[in-house]
């Protein structure tokens, strides 16, 4: 049996939350402030399948990631399907390692304006705390923004058919097409450096969490 524990947490308040999100930069454009005057809130039990990710697939073993750390903070009695703010975890693995802190938020939910007039609830952050939700059968808690500039959408499209187009993969095949982006040339000008907020939330953890 795993000796996987969180040997330590620190919560950030939902107002905390909200405010250090309003500073997120874009990666091109002079790194503008892309929320400066949008507007963003927590949004509580939303359906996952209501939500349009951007990205063709989930990767298995990150799916499994989140269903043990589900598993984990369940044990504390929180739900991270449920959480109304922020939380920087740290993990200690079985051979004594500590890895921290890393942050664990609300998905980010763009309202996006799209080129055939729709508005989307278009997944920024957090698609596979999504997923993992959606498999579980759980609702989940979101930071909904509204009121981006039109000049800086997401800087790729919404699947056509939600998350029936999203494919399941152990691995990624080579030169496997992630997305499909506004600007291919350029697409990185629109990233969101969430990372510049919440360091570490957009990194890819080499570490198992097999249990």
């Amino acid at each position: 049996m795993s000796h996987l524990t969180i040997s330590r947490l620190e919560f950030v308040s939902e107002e905390q939350l909200l405010e250090r999100l309003q500073q997120t930069r874009l990666r091109g454009f002079a790194q503008a402030l892309v929320y400066e005057h949008a507007s963003l809130r927590l949004v509580r039990d939303v359906d996952p399948l209501s939500l349009y990710p951007a990205q063709n697939y989930v990767l298995q073993e990150e799916h499994q990631r989140l269903h043990t750390l589900y598993e984990l903070f369940m044990r504390q009695g929180i739900n991270i399907f449920a959480l109304t703010g922020a939380i920087l975890f740290w993990l200690r693995y079985e051979d004594g390692v500590e890895e921290g802190p890393i942050p664990l938020t609300p998905p980010l939910v763009e309202i996006s304006h799209e080129p055939d007039g729709r508005l989307l609830p278009l997944i920024n952050d957090g698609m596979h705390r999504v997923y993992t939700a959606m498999r579980l059968q759980s609702t989940i808690n979101i930071v909904q923004i509204t009121n981006v500039p039109r000049q800086w959408p997401y800087y790729a499209y919404p699947l056509a058919n939600g998350w029936a187009d999203v494919q399941e993969l152990r691995s990624l095949p080579v030169d496997y097409v992630k997305k499909a982006y506004r600007d291919p040339q350029n697409y990185k000008d629109l990233f969101r450096d969430f990372n510049g907020v919440f360091p570490g939330i957009q990194k890819q953890r080499q570490r198992s969490l097999q249990t």
